[in-house]
C-alpha cells in the first residue's frame, strides 16, 4: 500500500506543477492583454497576432490547469448538496462521477481531438487571417494533452476513493488527512 500511495502522490505532485506553470499563462495573458488595449488605444496600432496570442494563453491557462484544479479540488460542485451528505457518501459519488462520467468524457475528447490536431499538424494549418499565427496545430495539442492529464488526475482520485471506501483504515486516514490538508502527498507509513 505504500508504493501505491507513494505512486499517487508523485502522479498527483506533477500535475499540480504542471498546473502551477500553467498558472503564469496568466500573466503573460494579462500582460498581452494590456499591450494590445494600450497600443491599440493610444497608438493606434492594431495586431491580429496579438489578439490570437491572447487566444493562445487562454487555452494553455485553461487547459493545463484542469487537472491541478481537479486535484485540488477547485473546481465547480453543487456544494449545497453534497456538503450536507455523509462522507462515505461523498466518496461514493466521486467515484461513480469518476467512472461514469469523467473518464469516458476525457477519453472521448482526446480520441476525437487527436485527429483533429493531426489534420492540422498535416495540412500545416495556419490563422485564417493572413497577419495571424502560424503552426495552428501547436495550440490545438493542448486539447488531447489537457484531457489526458485530467483523465490521469481522474484516475488518482478515483484509486484515492477505492482506498477510502475499501482499503486499509490507516491508508483511508493517510488519503483523508492529505486531502484535508490540501497536500498531494501522503504522510505516515502505511502497509
Amino acid at each position: 500500500m505504500n508504493k501505491t500511495l507513494a505512486f499517487l502522490a508523485r502522479v498527483d505532485r506533477t500535475l499540480v506543477r504542471i498546473g502551477q506553470v500553467a498558472a503564469w499563462a496568466g500573466v503573460a495573458l494579462i500582460t498581452v492583454t494590456i499591450f494590445d488595449v494600450i497600443t491599440r488605444r493610444f497608438l493606434v496600432l492594431g495586431s491580429t497576432k496579438l489578439q490570437e496570442l491572447e487566444w493562445h494563453f487562454h487555452v494553455i491557462l485553461f487547459g493545463f490547469c484542469l487537472a491541478f484544479a481537479y486535484l485540488k479540488d477547485a473546481h465547480v460542485r453543487i456544494d449545497l448538496v453534497r456538503e450536507r451528505l455523509p462522507q462515505r457518501v461523498r466518496w461514493w459519488i466521486e467515484a461513480a462521477g469518476c467512472i461514469f462520467f469523467l473518464l469516458p468524457y476525457c477519453a472521448l475528447v482526446v480520441w476525437f481531438s487527436v485527429d483533429f490536431v493531426t489534420k492540422s499538424f498535416l495540412q500545416n494549418e495556419i490563422s485564417a487571417s493572413a497577419t495571424g499565427l502560424s503552426h495552428r496545430w501547436l495550440i490545438k495539442s493542448v486539447i488531447p494533452l489537457s484531457f489526458t492529464m485530467l483523465g490521469i488526475a481522474g484516475l488518482v482520485v478515483l484509486a484515492r476513493k477505492i482506498i477510502q471506501l475499501f482499503g486499509p483504515p490507516e491508508a483511508a486516514a493517510a488519503v483523508t488527512e492529505a486531502e484535508r490538508a490540501g497536500q498531494t502527498g501522503y504522510s505516515g507509513s502505511v502497509t
